[in-house]
């Protein structure tokens, strides 16, 4: 009998990081507002993520207004001026009730003044679908089929490029680089050294 693993993704839906023992916190985006590769208007611009959108938001640094959240396919950093969260019942500026609802504390860690792009390799920001899908061979497939494993639940969609937590037990397969899980009841592959989803088997 399958077991179900309870794993929340704050952030990458994603979850992202922060860590992955915090579970998500849901904001909206107040106005049309940019998504940025670090926490400050000096980060290139991931794109843009339009009024209303509905965010997963991971944390934010400590005694600045900057958050890192997962929203419209995009995960990076945002001004929490611009985010609303519940409170209450209400819809409220996040900067100003975040002491309230307790928002995790995330750090970030910059190896230049300026970062042109996301850091090389970080899970945690970037589009979720900047990831190489690959098409299995059938041999794979029936090896899914045949060795399911135990169920990972998981908040939030499964989609193409989503990160996995880090605790989350991936399945070896003989003879292939990729390594596979069912989650919320869907099997996927998934690239071992960044846990992104590579490919979900419909």
């Amino acid at each position: 009998m399958n077991t179900k693993l309870k794993l929340m993704i704050a952030g990458g839906a994603f979850a992202l990081l922060s860590g992955y023992a915090n579970a998500a916190m849901v904001a909206t985006t107040a106005s049309d507002i940019s998504v940025r590769s670090g926490p400050g208007e000096d980060y290139p611009e991931l794109g843009l993520a339009t009024r209303g959108s509905n965010a997963v938001l991971d944390g934010c640094l400590d005694g600045s207004a900057w958050c890192r959240i997962e929203v419209n396919g995009l995960r990076g950093w945002a001004n929490a001026d611009y985010l609303n969260v519940m409170y209450e019942g209400s819809p409220v500026i996040l900067r100003e009730r975040r002491a309230d609802i307790e928002v995790p504390v995330v750090t970030y860690e910059k190896t230049s003044s300026v970062q042109s792009e996301p850091n090389p390799g970080d899970p945690n920001l970037g589009r979720v679908e900047d990831v190489d899908a690959i098409t299995p061979p059938e041999t794979v497939i029936t090896y899914m089929d045949e060795h399911p494993g135990d169920d990972v639940s998981i908040e939030g969609d499964v989609v193409l490029g989503g990160t996995l937590p880090a605790g989350t037990q991936l399945g070896a397969i003989p003879d292939y680089e990729y390594r596979y899980v069912r989650v919320n009841d869907r099997s996927v592959l998934v690239e071992p050294r960044t846990r992104r989803i590579v490919y979900v088997y419909q």
